[in-house]
């Protein structure tokens, strides 16, 4: 986000401000609305089409869903066989409401439950969005006993609604093509597409997708009646998890229409997994409903041992030593879902927290007490977690106690570490090179962040045996930074920051270092991503100043749109960054240590076949799958460096 970091300009008056209409605030501002013009801005444009036709489902007026990629790659068409949108006039705006809903921000039939009970787009956005975003799109409707069709270009209609031909059936057809006047790179990944499809067809059992890949003529059928217990079973497989006990389904529906659908188990891992959904829709960054379940579980089971009286001398169990291993799907209905932003990655109610909590603590209790076998195998697992759990605690504490003036006397000597010896208010940042290492230990809270240094790209640790890794010398300083081990070795309880932040230079060179610690996390201490511990920081790649106002742009996208909202007269200084040493302490704080101003991205991994099958193309010891990767993928480069 750019950020402005001093006086407004000295001319401010009326003519200055801009009324923004229709769809212009899209097209000049996509990032609101999608989260990003990249590769999952791109693909959210097909999320948002797909979410509708699954509301007619939600509704009871659909069973099937067609999304076909077209032979071109580029563009995309949603069909399903609900009610239609309406065509007759809009009263109030006296067009046909087909036009109103496609060309007109927050109009839609979801802002009350007369014809949507439950859904997953309530902003009515989603369409109009869309089409904003298109350099064509047509919307094909069948309903009152014809075709109806209108056409539509970068969200302005080039046709009037047209009775095209009397036909039997009903739903609506969305055809679009993004614009590449928008995005960076118009290239839908299929994989991409069927996977987010499949996810939908697992939450919603009885509905029926079809996709259709005409790029490489391949068709799929993605139906699972068994919904979120098969998932689950996919998910457990996929990860190659050992469990504890069959799974546990709970569903139920409150008093004000909330409907709650669990489905978990317990693993040997050590690692906690959790997949929401809120109607239909995958909240990642999670949210109320979450928090519901996860106080629920903790609560049932902290109920299962007082009532039995399971009592450990000298051990404490928390929440974490309960739920770790634990892995489960949740899905909410709710008639008035509160999203956080457009791309709803986060759910607020603030009820829904007493309402999953209410259902999933006396289901999940009442079923412990059923299964008095698999009840003590459950507890056994969380005892041997709380036992480790303490294990490593009183290790670092004696370690602590022992040497409270040597703290450092085991850690690399170019690690500048922090003040703290709280784990868990610590960071640490891993930097590529010395230069930008002095200038982000110059612009860093010292109390609680910590910087290391790296010298140039470390080594490729893809497929190579732990004892050669471990004599890369950067490797080395890394590993007794953060004083957990490697390997099978590694213990997240021992680790000595709470988010591990790798700040490289935005460029090609920053990217594939990143790449590289990234297949070395992945590959030895694979839990510290899964517990959500790794970061990507955002470095801007240009200061953008005029008179006394500036702003930082994180690439040549993000300049561009920053540069077209200034006024014609301006004339900008724009200064390239060329590395994370050509900024300035107080610049590097301002845009990347300080937790106030800062985005970060977490490292997030939804499927470790599809990484471990990523990171061997990519970095693996054969030629010709990185070959085939470069040829299939060429078409996205905007850029090459050589």
């Amino acid at each position: 986000m750019p950020t402005a970091t001093n006086a407004a300009p000295k001319s401010y008056a009326a003519q200055d401000i801009e009324v923004l209409e229709g769809l212009d605030p899209v097209r000049r501002r996509p990032s609101m609305y999608i989260g990003g013009v990249d590769t999952r801005g791109l693909h959210h444009l097909v999320w948002e089409i797909v979410d509708n036709s699954v509301d007619e489902f939600l509704a009871g007026e659909a069973d099937n869903i067609k999304v076909t990629l077209h032979k071109d790659g580029t563009s995309i068409s949603v069909e399903d066989n609900g009610r239609g949108i309406p065509v007759d006039k809009h009263k109030k705006l006296k067009k046909s409401a087909l036009e109103v809903i496609l060309t007109t921000l927050h109009a839609g039939g979801k802002f009350s439950d007369k014809n949507y009970a439950r859904s997953g787009g309530l902003h009515g956005v989603g369409s109009s969005v869309v089409n904003a975003l298109s350099s064509e799109m047509v919307a094909t409707v069948h309903r009152d006993g014809h075709e109806w069709v209108q056409r539509y270009r970068r969200g302005k209609p080039t046709t009037p609604v047209k009775k095209e031909r009397p036909f039997r059936g009903h739903g609506t057809s969305i055809f679009f093509r993004p614009d590449d006047k928008i995005f960076r790179r118009i290239h839908f990944h299929p994989d991409t597409i069927r996977q987010h499809l499949e996810d939908i067809s697992y939450i919603h059992a009885g509905l029926k997708i079809s996709f259709v890949d005409e790029v490489h003529d391949q068709k799929y059928e993605l139906a699972h009646p068994d919904g979120i217990k098969a998932y689950l079973d996919k998910i457990i497989k996929d990860e190659s998890k050992k469990v504890v006990h069959e799974p546990v389904y709970l569903t139920e529906k409150d008093e004000k229409s909330i409907r709650v659908e669990v489905v978990l188990k317990w693993t040997e891992s050590t690692d906690e997994h959790v997949r929401s959904y809120v109607n239909g829709i995958r909240t990642r960054a999670g949210g109320t409903h979450e928090s519901g379940l996860r106080g629920g579980i903790a609560k049932a089971v902290k109920n299962y041992m007082d009532v039995h009286n399971i009592k450990h001398k000298g051990l404490t169990i928390t929440p974490d030593d309960i739920r770790e291993g634990i892995v489960t799907i949740l899905s909410v209905f709710h008639p008035d879902p509160m999203f956080q932003g457009q791309t709803k990655d986060k759910l607020n109610n603030p009820e829904v927290l007493n309402v999953v909590d209410g259902i999933v603590r006396p289901a999940l209790e009442t079923w412990l007490n059923s299964n008095p076998s698999i009840a003590d195998a459950v507890i056994g697992r969380i005892v041997l977690a709380a036992r480790a759990r303490q294990a490593s605690r009183d290790a670092v504490s004696e370690v602590r106690r022992k040497t409270p003036g040597s703290k450092k006397s085991n850690l690399p000597g170019k690690l500048l570490d922090c003040r703290s010896n709280k784990p868990e208010e610590s960071e640490l940042f891993i930097v590529e090179g010395d230069s930008a290492g002095g200038t982000a230990a110059a612009g860093r809270d010292s109390l609680t962040q910590a910087v290391l240094p790296l010298r140039g790209k470390i080594l490729n640790t893809e497929s190579l045996a732990l004892n050669r890794i471990l004599q890369n010398n950067e490797i080395q300083d890394l590993v007794q930074a953060l004083g957990a081990g490697v390997g099978p070795n590694f213990d997240p309880h021992l680790i000595r920051y709470n988010r591990i932040i790798l700040l490289m230079d935005a460029d090609s060179d920053g990217y594939h270092i990143s790449t590289l610690l990234l297949t070395f996390f992945f590959r030895q201490m694979r839990e510290l991503i899964q517990q959500g511990r790794l970061y990507l920081a955002q470095p801007p790649l240009y200061r953008i100043t005029v008179g006394k106002e500036s702003w930082y742009a994180r690439d040549d996208r993000d300049r561009d749109e920053i540069l077209a909202s200034l006024p014609a007269n301006r004339n900008p200084d724009i200064q390239r960054f060329k590395g994370l040493g050509e900024m300035n302490a107080v610049q590097l704080k301002e845009t990347t240590l300080d937790p106030k101003t800062r985005t970060l991205l977490r490292v997030d991994v939804d499927s470790v076949v599809a990484a471990d099958e990523t990171f061997a193309q990519l970095l693996g010891k054969d030629p010709s799958e990185r070959y085939r990767v470069i040829m299939e993928e060429a078409s996205e480069v905007d850029d090459l460096d050589v």
